[in-house]
């Protein structure tokens, strides 16, 4: 096995773990590794674009991670649609796939409208907005630990089980996520429906969460 291959992949890992970023002394001493060895290791995979620094010099995972794991979102996609479908056929509303794009913004990777609704919400995938607006990306930070800044709503979409907002992210739009269960260090995704409407919540609310269930039984 190739320690240096074995460390660099220890720090990806370590990073998808810490999505605020580490110092380089932080990452160095928690892959057991000198801090000169560490940078070194680091200005590697910023080549790579693998990871990259922030303006306090914190290291967080790079947009090249997009490109490899394009094969690996066909795979989401596939398992996502037919979920998709049946939950925007059930609550007669459009159902997306959010997934993490970066620290700071999520990205619309699917939209499934339903087949027996005269009205409904249309939007287009890959549209990408601020993490911490709209439901998917509250459903997202709601899967994680807390924090100290977070918003109220991520609170409680962590104890309901889904989250909701109205008109951050497409005004006169409600939208209800559920936070897709994943395994440490896997994609942070949500899955949700876009309505007029949330006087149901409770039912819309419970027919997301057992979708995004059902898609983090099918990924694990």
């Amino acid at each position: 096995m190739s320690k240096t291959l074995h460390n660099g992949l220890e720090i990806l890992e370590l990073l998808a773990a810490h999505p605020n970023g580490l110092s380089v002394s932080e990452i160095a001493e928690c892959i057991g590794v000198h801090r000169t060895v560490a940078h070194r290791l680091i200005r590697t995979l910023e080549a790579h674009r693998l990871c990259r620094r922030d303006e306090y010099k914190r290291i967080s995972l790079g947009a090249g991670l997009v490109t490899l794991s394009e094969s690996v979102e066909q795979d989401l996609r596939t398992l996502a649609r037919p979920i998709l479908e049946d939950l925007a056929d059930t609550v007669e509303a459009t159902a997306h796939l959010v997934v993490r794009e970066s620290d700071t913004a999520v990205r619309a990777m699917m939209v499934i409208e339903p087949r027996r609704s005269q009205v409904h919400i249309a939007f287009r995938p890959g549209q990408v907005h601020p993490v911490n607006r709209g439901s998917a990306g509250l459903a997202i930070l709601s899967t994680l630990p807390p924090t100290a800044d977070e918003r109220p709503e991520v609170d409680r979409a962590r104890r309901l089980g889904y989250a909701i907002s109205a008109g951050e992210v497409v005004s006169t739009t409600i939208g209800i996520s559920a936070g897709v269960p994943r395994r440490v260090g896997g994609a942070q995704a949500a899955v949700g429906v876009s309505v007029f409407d949330a006087t149901d919540e409770a039912r819309i609310g419970a027919a997301v969460a057992a979708a995004a269930r059902s898609l983090g039984d099918l990924l694990h």
